[in-house]
């Protein structure tokens, strides 16, 4: 099977099980019950791993089977789209944030929760992962590449709500009031009015490094990836 697409979507089935059947499922209290919650950290990282790699070397090995013609202006998409993923990784890197891992006790502490990136969505880092993947399945449209980038951005958006779920079963009346002021969906609860947008909380340099972090992927893309992402 190796170097067809039944091996790629092997490969992406696999990534997805071992996250959504896992980390979302009590089969992750189960098996934190037996090795401990370090222990369990470790395997499902090490498990991550190398399903991320099965899924990258099964992509690279895939076959050129054309879905749609890459036409020239379905170019500009990640063009466009990528800038505004970045910033939401690296908003949702650099912002405490309660999703995240060892990061409930935010909702029971003394400072207000919900700032920055956080007011426009609690999961910014999922959405970037997200609006990235999305961005790369519209011009490349071959179904290689529709497996792999789908396969993350379900893994990511999927992932949003999978991890929304979980918290609200664990953490009980400390996430409704946390979920009751925020929004899933970017911007959701702004336009809600339960939320409003703060810059100063977000800061310039976040956006800023976005920039520099972009312009460094259009610069090595080529070199990175064997082929240029500008649409001329």
């Amino acid at each position: 099977m190796t170097g067809t697409i039944a091996h790629l979507s092997a490969a992406g089935l696999f990534l997805l099980l071992t996250h959504f059947g896992i980390s979302s499922t009590p089969l992750r209290a189960a098996l934190v019950g037996r090795l401990g919650e370090k222990p369990y950290l470790g395997l499902y990282s090490l498990v991550s791993a190398l399903a991320f790699w099965w899924l990258v070397a099964a992509y690279k090995a895939a076959p050129h089977v054309p879905v749609w013609p890459p036409a020239g202006g379905l170019a500009w998409v990640p063009v466009l789209l990528v800038p505004v993923a970045l910033f939401l990784l690296v908003a949702g890197l650099s912002t405490p944030n309660p999703t995240s891992v060892g990061q409930e006790k935010l909702l029971t502490g003394d400072r207000e929760p919900v700032r920055g990136i956080l007011r426009v969505t609690r999961n910014p880092f999922l959405w970037g992962v997200g609006l990235w993947a999305v961005a790369h399945m519209v011009p490349n449209g071959d179904l290689a590449s529709l497996i792999l980038f789908g396969t993350l951005a379900l893994l990511a958006l999927g992932g949003s709500v999978l991890i929304d779920a979980k918290l609200a079963r664990r953490l009980g009346a400390a996430w409704d009031r946390y979920a009751a002021n925020t929004s899933n969906l970017p911007f959701a609860a702004i336009l809600a009015g339960r939320q409003s947008l703060v810059w100063r909380e977000i800061g310039w340099w976040r956006p800023a490094l976005a920039l520099l972090l972009y312009g460094g992927l259009l610069h090595l893309h080529r070199m990175l990836f064997g082929v240029s992402p500008l649409p001329w």
